[in-house]
C-alpha cells in the first residue's frame, strides 16, 4: 500500500506541491489506519494490567475457639458463597464453615484417624453439588475424605504408600465438571492423581524433576471446569504448569524471583469463573493474577499485619461474584478482596 502511494506521488510530481502533499498524506493515513485495524483484528486479547483489588473484610485470629485459627491452610467457596477453611496442626485439626462475610456457621473434625478425624487437613475443595473434599496431609488410611456441606461424612479413600492411588503427602485438591477429583502428592511420588468422586483411581501423571510434567513438591491444584484445564502449582520449581484433564502438558510459567510473574515458594493456586489464575506467592507475601496462558495481569499485598498485607498466604479461592478469599496463614486470618470495576 505504501509503495502504491509513493508511485502515485512520483506520477503527479508535475502538479502543485500542495496537491502532491495532500495526496501523499491522505494515502499514508489510509495505509496506517488499515495497518492498525489489521493488528487489532489479528492480535490476541491484551490483559487488563490496570485492574486492581480492594480490601473488603477479614476475620479470624490466633486461637482454638470457633472463628479462630491455628494455621489456616486450605480455603474453598461453594455455590452459595459459603467459605470452608482447613486448620492445620495442634488441636485445631478441623474444618470451619463461614458465610461469605465471615459469620461462623459450623465446624467438624477432631485430631485422629478415621471418618471425620484428621491429622493435618490441608487442601479443600467443593464440587458442583457443593460436596466438600479434604486432603488430609499425613493420614495413614483415609487421605481423602468427602462430606456434605454440613459436615456429614460420605466416603474416604487413599492409604499411605508408593503404590497406585496411594499417597505420601497429599496437599492440594480440586474437582472438575464431572466431579472427578485431582490430588497433588509431593515427596517420593511427586505426581498428580485423578479419581472418580467415589475414590476409584482413573490415572496418575508426573514424577520428581524439573522437566515439563515433572514436579518438585506439587503443592496445589485448581481446575478450570468450563475449559477442562488443570493448573498445578509446582512449589519447588517456583512455577505453574498447565495440563488438560488427561494429564497432557500444555504450558508453564514462572521462576524464582520478586518480579512480576516470578515466585518465591508459592503455596496456593485458584481460578475464577473467567479462567483467570491466582497464585498465593507465599515467600513474596503477595497475590498474583494471570490469564489462562500465564500472562501477568496484576498483583497486590506485601509483608505485614495490616489490611491487605500477608504473612505467608497459603491458599486462595474465588466466589461466583468475583471476590477473592485468601488464607493468610501467618496472621491466622482470612482476608477478602473485591475487584475494582
Amino acid at each position: 500500500m505504501l509503495r502504491e502511494v509513493s508511485r502515485s506521488f512520483h506520477v503527479k510530481k508535475a502538479c502543485t506541491m500542495g496537491y502532491i502533499s495532500y495526496t501523499y498524506l491522505s494515502g499514508l493515513m489510509i495505509s496506517i489506519a488499515f495497518a492498525i485495524s489489521l493488528i487489532i483484528l489479528t492480535s490476541p486479547t491484551i490483559p487488563a494490567f490496570s485492574q486492581e483489588y480492594h480490601f473488603e473484610t477479614k476475620w479470624g485470629s490466633a486461637g482454638t475457639s470457633f472463628g479462630g485459627f491455628s494455621q489456616p491452610q486450605g480455603i474453598a467457596v461453594d455455590s452459595q458463597g459459603d467459605v470452608y477453611v482447613t486448620d492445620f496442626t495442634g488441636l485445631a485439626n478441623q474444618i470451619q464453615k463461614f458465610t461469605g462475610d465471615g459469620v461462623f456457621i459450623t465446624a467438624w473434625g477432631f485430631l485422629g484417624f478415621g471418618q471425620g478425624f484428621f491429622t493435618n487437613p490441608a487442601g479443600i475443595t467443593t464440587d458442583l453439588s457443593d460436596n466438600i473434599y479434604v486432603a488430609d496431609f499425613g493420614s495413614p488410611e483415609t487421605a481423602i475424605q468427602k462430606f456434605t456441606s454440613d459436615g456429614t461424612f460420605i466416603n474416604g479413600w487413599g492409604s499411605l504408600g508408593l503404590g497406585e492411588g496411594q499417597f505420601i503427602n497429599p496437599a492440594g485438591i480440586a474437582t472438575d465438571s464431572l466431579a472427578n477429583v485431582y490430588v497433588t502428592d509431593f515427596g517420593e511420588n511427586n505426581n498428580i492423581k485423578k479419581f472418580t468422586s467415589d475414590g476409584n483411581l482413573i490415572m496418575e501423571w508426573g514424577s520428581p524433576g524439573i522437566g515439563d510434567g515433572q514436579f518438585i513438591e506439587a503443592a496445589s491444584v485448581t481446575v478450570d471446569k468450563q475449559n477442562d484445564f488443570v493448573y498445578v502449582l509446582d512449589h519447588g520449581n517456583n512455577r505453574v504448569q498447565k495440563f488438560d484433564t488427561n494429564g497432557n502438558f500444555i504450558t508453564k510459567w514462572g521462576d524464582r524471583g520478586t518480579e512480576d510473574g516470578q515466585f518465591s515458594s508459592p503455596e496456593g493456586i485458584g481460578i475464577d469463573s473467567q479462567g483467570h489464575v491466582y497464585v498465593a506467592d507465599s515467600g513474596n507475601d503477595r497475590i498474583q493474577k494471570f490469564d489462562t496462558n500465564g500472562n501477568f495481569i496484576t498483583k497486590w499485598g506485601d509483608r505485614g499485619v495490616d489490611d491487605g498485607q500477608f504473612l505467608r498466604p497459603r491458599s486462595i479461592a474465588t466466589s461466583q461474584d468475583g471476590n477473592v478469599y485468601v488464607a493468610d496463614s501467618g496472621n491466622a486470618r482470612i482476608q477478602v478482596f473485591t475487584p475494582i470495576k
